[in-house]
């Protein structure tokens, strides 16, 4: 009987996704869900974003340029230009979501065997894309107690080899929502200068940034990093357009740009309606954006203050991004996670939460931390904080 490749063996489950089945089984016996587990934000898409689907007049759904047309790419350049970040269109190559752009950046800086830095934990489909362009992830943690701060550059250091090709970030962090400083970025940005390597930082959640004494520090900010930086962004959180599936990559590498599109070429085109719509949600008005930041930042003081309610638990505080890690007295938080809903719920109701550990690649932790995604509004986040203490309650009693 044939079987399937070592990598697709070694592809992990999402620990996102990989409870929805005991979600959907929740559901179908008349028990309400409320949603931890996923960044997909409640708020509303642009309209018109929306809008320019509905009128669009299009007769034939033609292939569009690979890396995206020169207009959207010219209008995502004059955004990166009001906040500081000075790219030109052909800087930029759009992508079939951020998860396109990273897997672009891998196979265009990588070969087979080689290794990339991560601070972790991190965002979990790092795992599923580094096992795609078959390298190694070489994790350096962060910890909780030090609400996931950037560790020491002596131990980046450390673990360079000549099989490094680059350092990721996530900044924002997902899962942290830790916000790195212009010193730490400035750190990383020596380092990388210094070993020659590449510095990948995934922004997607550059404008949810909650404390305006601290704000984004972009890769491609003042840091001398314009051959060694790679921006990886999104418009799914942004704009609330998940579904939409466009991304791009910007780098100010002339060599990394002429390989990524040779990557771009090979899967044709960015999908139409999804740029279509990706491109007008670029004039959405920063009042927009003011709106949602207050409001995120309201449902990210309710988690925490909920959450610092229940005894024995450890919560990270968020500068950015919609999400928390939270340590729980438990003895493994995907037993728990499951547990939750297969088998609790208060009033009829019960809640759905990541389990930390699939956002690590070292074994062994995370098993008591959960990330929440407080992209509820506060009602909600308060009354699945209630769920979780009483279900934390329960569970510890069996």
């Amino acid at each position: 009987m044939p079987t399937v490749s070592k990598k697709g063996r070694n592809m992990p489950d999402s620990p996102i996704r990989k409870l929805v089945p005991f979600a959907e089984a929740a559901v179908k016996k008349g028990i309400e869900v409320f949603h931890l587990n996923i960044g997909q934000p409640d708020i509303k898409t642009p309209n018109l974003a929306l809008e320019a689907v509905k009128n669009n007049d299009i007769s034939v759904l033609e292939y569009g340029r690979s890396e995206g047309s020169e207009s959207y790419r010219n209008k995502i350049a004059a955004y990166y230009h009001r906040n500081n970040i000075f790219v030109d269109a052909k800087d930029i190559i759009v992508t079939i979501g951020g998860s396109e752009a990273l897997l672009f950046a891998l196979g265009s800086i990588t070969d087979p065997g080689d290794e990339i830095i991560i601070s972790e934990p991190f965002y979990a489909n790092y795992i599923a894309f580094s096992t795609s362009a078959d390298i190694k992830i070489v994790p350096i943690i962060s910890d909780i107690e030090d609400n996931f701060a950037l560790p020491s550059i002596s131990d980046f250091e450390k673990l360079i080899t000549p099989k490094t090709r680059a350092i990721l970030i996530c900044n924002p962090g997902n899962p942290t929502g830790y916000s790195y400083s212009k010193e730490e970025m400035q750190k990383l940005a020596e380092i990388v200068i210094k070993h020659d390597i590449f510095l990948i930082a995934d922004e997607v959640y550059r404008e949810f940034i909650y404390d305006s004494d601290e704000p984004h520090q972009s890769v491609l900010h003042d840091f001398g990093l314009e051959n060694n930086a790679i921006i990886i962004d999104s418009v799914s959180k942004r704009y609330s357009m998940c579904g939409a599936r466009i991304g791009c990559l910007v780098s100010k590498n002339k060599e990394v740009i002429s390989t990524a599109l040779k990557f771009a070429q090979a899967r044709l085109s960015p999908p139409t309606f999804a740029h279509i719509a990706s491109e007008a949600a670029m004039e959405t008005p920063q009042s927009y954006f003011d709106e949602v930041i207050v409001e995120y930042k309201e449902r990210r003081d309710t988690l925490i203050s909920e959450l610092n309610k229940i005894d024995g638990i450890k919560v990270a505080s968020p500068k950015g991004a919609f999400y928390s890690v939270v340590e729980l007295p438990v003895d493994d938080t995907d037993k728990f996670a499951q547990w939750l809903l297969e088998h609790f719920s208060l009033n009829n109701q019960t809640i759905m939460v990541a389990p930390g550990a699939g956002f690590y690649s070292t074994k062994g932790y995370g098993t008591k931390q959960v990330r929440i995604a407080y992209v509820l509004n506060k009602e909600s986040i308060i009354t699945s904080v209630k769920i979780l203490k009483a279900g934390l309650e329960k569970y510890n009693s069996l």
